[in-house]
């Protein structure tokens, strides 16, 4: 395996200029995408990297259940610093699945009380609850439709679309702090989340980020990112910028410091940065949603966030193949 096996470890590193030049540079839709791609298979990659430094170092403890060929001097000659780097990689893989495990808990946990929450409402696209604290949130579908708790239907939505995909929650206190292109542009902006299934994206970069905590400035790019891609696709359908804008600031001010307390997953849950997305807003529409051209900087950076995951995934499978080798090679019989 040889020093390979520690590049998925570090190789996130690289990520952190392509995070800031991707959601500056890149359009919203294909920088929520990279990124989130890039995350998952780097935090793939450098969990599996740990696991297999956890092989060897297991193997090497007194009582573990390992066959006791696997501890072999062989074994550990593939991999570099096998006691520090062998006993070290346990805790942190523990670590790692345990921190995962907690948060993807945490998710089906304020999953099912949202869900609780909105039983006995019919199933419409939109929930409006009889609330007078501001807010404003879209639930993502899965599996059988399911009910919606206080509150009445919403008139403002359109379509069946969001019936399918999921569908959006709003209080009465943020509807009447808002004027109708306001709510208009609330309600584009929240289908635009279930449309782009955005809970999956920031899903994917929440968990990465928690496997590798160099991997959480793509955690907060893409939480960006996918709400300047709901901005857009909300502006394309409502036909004016400057609603979304003002729907958006006048939204940042109604609601408390939390909106979404508890529904930190959820689409909707992480505002983003306002100042920055309403200043985008007054600009043009980004100019297009392909890749850009490899002689400019953030092309330079896509082009190495690419090949940064593409060596990550090569350095895990090589490593995983060669200890795999070793392994079933010291415990054939002689």
């Amino acid at each position: 395996m040889g020093v390979f096996v520690f590049l998925p470890l570090v190789l996130p590193l690289t990520a952190w200029p392509v995070a800031r030049l991707a959601e500056q540079r890149l359009h919203p839709r294909t920088a929520t995408r990279l990124l989130a791609a890039v995350a998952g298979v780097s935090a793939v990659c450098s969990t599996l990297c740990l696991g297999l430094l956890m092989i060897v170092g297991t193997a090497q403890l007194p009582g573990n259940p390992l066959p006791d060929s696997w501890s072999d001097p062989d074994v550990r000659a593939a991999l570099p610093y096998d006691e520090i780097a062998g006993r070290a990689a346990i805790p942190a893989l523990l670590a790692v699945l345990v921190s995962c495990a907690a948060a993807a808990w945490r998710q089906v946990r304020v999953r099912r009380r949202v869900l609780a929450a909105l039983t006995g409402l019919p199933r419409t696209p939109v929930a409006v609850l009889p609330d007078s604290t501001p807010y404003a949130y879209a639930v993502p579908g899965g599996g059988r439709p399911r009910g919606a708790a206080r509150g009445r239907s919403g008139g403002e939505a359109r379509g069946g679309g969001a019936r399918d995909r999921g569908r959006v929650v709003v209080s009465t206190g943020m509807l009447a702090g808002l004027a109708p292109a306001e709510r208009r542009a609330l309600f584009a902006h929240e289908r635009a989340h279930l449309a782009g299934r955005h809970h999956r994206h920031l899903l994917t970069v929440h968990l990465a980020a928690r496997a590798n905590p160099f991997l959480r400035p793509l955690r907060t790019a893409v939480s960006y990112t996918a709400e300047r891609w709901a901005d857009e696709e909300a502006a394309a359908e409502v036909g004016s910028r400057r609603s979304v804008a003002r729907a958006i600031g006048r939204a940042a001010l109604l609601a408390p410091r939390s909106p979404a307390a508890g529904l930190p997953a959820l689409t909707g849950g992480d505002a983003g940065p306002v100042p920055r997305r309403v200043a985008a807003l007054m600009r043009p529409a980004p100019a297009g949603r392909g890749w850009p051209p490899a002689g400019t900087a953030v092309g330079l950076a896509v082009w190495c966030a690419a090949c940064g995951a593409t060596v990550s995934a090569l350095s895990s499978a090589n490593s995983a193949v060669t200890l795999f080798l070793v392994l079933r090679a010291a415990a054939a019989p002689m």
